[in-house]
């Protein structure tokens, strides 16, 4: 299925998004409608100027360009788009399109949703990553004080465009950290799913691969648009991953950790969580560790920046009276939310990572 209406916002895919985006430009071209694109130097050379010349009604257009990186996901660089986006005129019958991995469909969405209290936005991934999981769901957010996703909220997009061939623009590392998110709807919902992508390897990831993570992470948002419940699943993970991720951009701002990697990090010490918890089989763990190894390798770290690491787990959005809440997994394909851990078993999986 390449079309499917979600509460987010329409998903289209191969060659039916270049028609249904083309259809929204006509439309915006017909009522007048101002069209403004956002991307990074990196999309702008490698993406954009491949999707113009295949966009019959694109009419005007303004162009927003920001840095590559997760530093342009800040609230700095939203203000000077929000100022750009008033000195050209947009208004609330804009749309602003968003041409990019995850940094730019959080950073697009947030601008979106914020301006004017809201104008009209739509997301063109070009990741994998962005894919599989930053642009679907309606979460939008930039980083504050060196925390992921701080500040953000939820909103409708007019329509999500998924034209695999971007795939081919991305280095080996980008392909391996949207992996990371792929490999993770598996594990907490589609045991089949996992194999499958173990099988493949994230050189020869199909569209059919990516289908199958889009509809599990559209399932798990669907059920529970603002994370109530069922939703906090696609956090397994992302608890340790988040907090390795600061920790790198605070520490090793030119060669942070890639989101996925983080994640891919995360999700090896949240299996020896559960194992630890008594919530899943230690050899079942030990299989998907070895598989996690195998993909994105092992990350020395020392024991001063562990201490680094978990100082940012106050952060987490799950935590409840000031304890850190974790998901981890009973079995594959089978997730736990709102999981307490004492602080020994944290340190003892970090141990047993580095010892790995």
């Amino acid at each position: 299925m390449n079309h499917r209406d979600t509460k987010f916002g329409s998903i289209y895919n191969t060659e039916e998004a270049l028609i249904a985006f083309d259809a929204l430009l006509s439309e915006a071209k017909a009522s007048s409608s101002k069209v403004f694109f956002l991307v990074d130097e990196n999309t702008h050379e490698q993406c954009l100027t491949r999707l113009l010349p295949e966009l019959p009604n694109l009419g005007e257009y303004e162009l927003l360009e920001v840095p590559p990186g997760e530093e342009s996901k800040s609230i700095e660089v939203a203000a000077q788009l929000w100022s750009a986006l008033a000195e050209l005129g947009a208004n609330r019958q804009s749309i602003l399109v968003n041409v990019g991995g995850g940094m730019i469909t959080d950073l697009g969405g947030f601008i979106a949703s914020t301006y004017m209290r809201g104008i009209r936005f739509c997301h063109i991934p070009t990741s994998l990553l962005g894919m599989v999981d930053a642009s679907i769901g309606g979460k939008t957010a930039v980083d504050v004080a060196g925390v992921k996703n701080l500040v953000g909220a939820f909103a409708a997009c007019e329509g999500v465009f998924l034209i695999p061939d971007f795939l081919e623009t991305l280095p080996e590392r980008e392909l391996r950290s949207g992996f990371a998110e792929m490999l993770k709807h598996g594990l907490i919902r589609d045991a089949s799913h996992y194999s499958d992508l173990i099988r493949t390897g994230f050189e020869k990831v199909t569209p059919d691969q990516v289908r199958a993570s889009m509809n599990i992470k559209l399932d798990v948002v669907e059920s529970d648009p603002l994370e109530a419940g069922a939703r906090k699943e696609l956090n397994f993970g992302h608890t340790l991953g988040h907090a390795l991720e600061s920790h790198f951009l605070e520490a090793y701002p030119h060669d942070p950790l890639l989101h996925g990697e983080a994640i891919a990090f995360g999700m090896w010490l949240e299996l020896e969580l559960s194992v630890l918890s008594g919530l899943l089989d230690a050899e079942i763990a030990k299989a998907i560790q070895s598989d996690i190894a195998s993909i994105f390798g092992r990350l020395a770290l020392p024991e001063s920046e562990w201490e680094s690491v978990t100082s940012w787990l106050k952060y987490d959005k799950k935590n409840t009276n000031h304890s850190v809440r974790f998901v981890l997994l009973e079995n594959v394909g089978k997730a736990v939310i709102d999981c307490s851990v004492d602080p020994s078993l944290i340190r003892r999986a970090y141990e047993n990572w580095q010892a790995s």
